[in-house]
């Protein structure tokens, strides 16, 4: 594994990310069958997600003769297909929804400690992205590339607080209610 880290360092790569940092995780290995006339041709298509567990994260998919070729391939689509995730802690902001072919995902925060109710590629998206608490449920196909590719969607689509309040111009408003006996009328007080 050493080795397939080594040959894919670019020196003009966009993003300077410490090779040795990275989660890698192959979601899906497909197989295909081509029957020539001596026998069968196989062929083999990796699905791999990439991610820094700091909120960033991509999927590649990668297609070659054998096993290996094709999750290396697909780990260097991935690390160039890598994108930045919007993160309130160690879960997302706010609810989402997001379809991608087939696939429909359903991502919404979850309390500490609630650790990542998810499965196959879902899981893996959010392990890399570095997501801690969060529930899922995928409402659509159960292929895996689509579920990958609607859980990027959707946190692609998240964004916090703060970036929505310097889109609208306006500062950020916390919880600025404090309740004092001064604010409460005198013919309620007695």
């Amino acid at each position: 594994m050493s080795d397939r880290k080594s040959n894919s360092s670019k020196p003009s790569e966009k993003l300077s990310l410490d090779e040795d940092a990275l989660f890698e995780k192959v979601v899906h290995v497909n197989r295909c069958a081509k029957v020539v006339k001596g026998g069968r041709r196989f062929s083999f298509a990796a699905l791999v997600v990439v991610g820094d567990q700091k909120g960033n994260v991509g999927f590649g998919y990668g297609k070659a003769q054998m096993v290996p070729d094709a999750i290396r391939k697909g780990t260097e689509q991935a690390k160039k297909s890598m994108r930045p995730v919007s993160l309130s802690g160690d879960t997302i902001p706010h609810p989402v929804l997001a379809n991608f072919d087939g696939g429909k995902v359903l991502l919404r925060p979850a309390r500490e400690g609630t650790g990542i109710i998810a499965g196959g590629g879902v899981r893996a998206v959010l392990e890399g992205a570095g997501i801690k608490n969060v529930l899922s449920k995928s409402l659509g196909s159960n292929n895996p590339l689509s579920i990958v590719g609607a859980t990027m969607k959707g946190l692609c689509d998240l964004r916090s607080a703060e970036q929505i309040s310097q889109i609208r111009g306006e500062r950020v408003k916390g919880p600025s209610f404090t309740a004092t006996t001064s604010s409460i009328p005198a013919s309620t007080a007695e």
